[in-house]
C-alpha cells in the first residue's frame, strides 16, 4: 500500500510513519514543521524528522503546507494513494485565541483540502482523521463528580465517556470549534459520498516522539520539565485534572484495524482508558518518583478555557467494532519510556 501521512514529524505521524514502513508499506509524510512556528525551539520536530529519514526504509517526506490547495491537489494526483491518514494540526486550544485565522486554516480547511483531494484522486482509499475530545467542549464537565484525595472522579462510576457526549451548546475553545468542522466534514464526506472515513477523538495522546511545550503535550511537557529542573503551572482544578493517556503506538495501531476493514463517516474515542488515567497530581508524583527529582510547581487558580476537570474515554465502541484492538501499554509503562528517553535527549543534546 502507498499511505499518505499528514503531520508525519510529529508525534502520531510519526508512529504511522515507522509503523506502516516496517509493514512493507510506502509512505509519503506531508509536514512542514509548523509546530516550530507554533510553538517555538521547544516544538521544533527537526530532529524527529531526522530520526525517519535515517531509520526506515520506504518514506518519502514532502514539505507541504496542508493550507495550499493547488499543492495538496496536485501531490495526490500525481500519487497514487491507497489510504490517508491525517495527523497535521495546529493542536492548542490555548494558542489559538491568539491566531484565530492560522488555526482555522490549518484545523478546518486543511482538513478540506486533503479530503476534496481524496475524493477526486483517492476515492476509495480510507481517510483516517486526527480530531480530538475537545470537540465535546466542556458539556463532559456537566457531568456529577466527586473530589477524591489526588483526582476527580465520576459520580455514578461510568467507564468514561462514550460518543453520544454532545458537540454543541457548550465552550469548546476556537481550537475545539475549528476540529469540531474538520471533524463534521469528515464525517460528511463519508455519508454524502460513501467514502470511508473515520474521526479518531483522541485523548491525551503521548509517548517518546512528543515535542511536548507547555501549551500542548501534557506528559511530554512535564516530563521535560522534570528533567531540565524547570518550573511547571498548574492551571486550576486542584491539580486534580483527569486525562486519560493512550500510547502513539496504540494509536496507530487503531489506525491500521479501521483502514483493514473500512466503514463511512465512523466516529471513535480514543484514549488510554480507565486504566491509563491520571490525574495531574499524581503524574507529577510518578514522575518525581522515577527521576529522583522533585519538580518545581506553581499554581494558577484559573483554569484554562473550555478545559477538562475529569476526561477517560469510553473505548466500548472502538472495541465492539474491532475487537482485535486493545491497549498494550501500560501508563507506567509509558512513563517510564519517556523519562528514559528524555534524558537520552537531553544527554545526546537533541531538543
Amino acid at each position: 500500500m502507498r499511505i499518505l501521512v499528514t503531520g508525519s514529524s510529529g508525534l502520531i505521524g510519526s508512529e504511522a510513519v515507522r509503523h506502516f514502513d516496517a509493514l512493507g508499506h510506502i509512505t509519503y509524510g506531508i509536514d512542514n514543521n509548523m509546530r516550530r512556528e507554533f510553538f517555538g525551539p521547544g516544538g521544533d520536530t527537526t530532529w524527529n524528522l531526522r530520526d525517519l529519514l535515517a531509520n526506515t526504509a520506504r518514506f518519502e517526506h514532502h514539505d507541504i503546507d496542508i493550507r495550499d490547495r493547488q499543492a495538496v491537489l496536485r501531490f495526490y494526483s500525481s500519487h497514487r494513494i491507497d489510504a490517508t491518514v491525517h495527523c497535521a494540526a495546529q493542536p492548542s486550544h490555548d494558542l489559538a485565541a491568539s491566531m484565530p485565522f492560522v488555526d482555522f486554516d490549518v484545523n478546518a480547511m486543511g482538513t478540506m483540502n486533503l479530503l476534496e483531494s481524496a475524493r477526486q484522486h483517492a476515492r476509495e482509499a480510507p481517510f483516517v482523521f486526527m480530531s480530538t475530545n475537545k470537540v465535546y467542549g466542556d458539556a463532559p464537565n456537566e457531568i456529577q463528580l466527586v473530589e477524591m484525595p489526588t483526582r476527580w472522579e465520576y459520580a455514578d462510576g461510568r467507564a468514561g465517556i462514550t460518543e453520544e457526549m454532545r458537540i454543541d451548546s457548550s465552550k469548546h475553545s476556537l481550537f475545539g470549534a475549528s476540529k469540531v468542522a474538520a471533524d463534521v466534514m469528515v464525517q460528511e464526506y463519508g455519508r454524502y459520498f460513501g467514502m470511508a472515513t473515520v474521526c479518531f477523538r483522541g485523548g491525551c495522546l503521548t509517548g517518546p516522539a512528543h515535542s511536548g511545550v507547555e501549551l500542548h503535550g501534557f506528559l511530554s511537557y512535564l516530563v521535560k520539565v522534570a528533567i531540565d529542573g524547570a518550573e511547571y503551572r498548574i492551571y486550576g482544578y486542584k491539580g486534580k485534572q483527569v486525562r486519560d493517556n493512550i500510547h502513539s503506538a496504540d494509536v496507530v495501531k487503531a489506525f491500521e484495524r479501521f483502514i483493514d476493514a473500512p466503514r463511512p463517516a465512523e466516529i471513535y474515542n480514543l484514549g488510554g482508558g480507565r486504566e491509563n488515567s491520571i490525574s495531574m497530581i499524581e503524574a507529577i508524583e510518578a514522575i518525581e518518583g522515577m527521576t529522583g527529582t522533585r519538580v518545581r510547581t506553581t499554581y494558577v487558580d484559573a483554569n484554562r478555557q473550555g478545559d477538562h476537570i475529569c476526561y477517560i474515554s469510553d473505548l466500548g465502541k472502538l472495541r465492539g467494532h474491532y475487537p482485535g484492538w486493545s491497549i498494550t501499554r501500560p501508563l507506567r509503562g509509558i512513563l517510564e519510556e519517556m523519562v528514559r528517553s528524555g534524558i537520552d535527549r537531553r544527554t545526546s543534546g537533541r531538543t
